[in-house]
């Protein structure tokens, strides 16, 4: 079957990346608001824009879900 399907923006859930971020890695005056943290979660979405950046896993999938995001573990 080759008949192709419009789904529209509204087609699937609308998917953000949950990924580890080293605080190292990032500019200072975040990395002085990372209170001794070394590693913080960040949201991204398909095209790899960071959304967020927050303290735990946890919180970065409840995040996800409170504005109606499909949150997936990238590694």
């Amino acid at each position: 079957m080759n008949t192709q399907y419009d789904f529209g923006p509204e087609g699937g859930e609308r998917i953000v990346y949950v990924r580890p971020v080293a605080v190292d890695s990032l500019p200072e005056e975040v990395r002085q608001q990372a209170e001794g943290l070394d590693t913080l979660y960040a949201l991204h979405d398909a095209a790899g824009e960071r959304l967020a950046l927050v303290r735990d896993r946890k919180l970065a999938f409840m995040l996800a879900r409170q504005n109606d995001l499909a949150p997936v573990s990238v590694h």
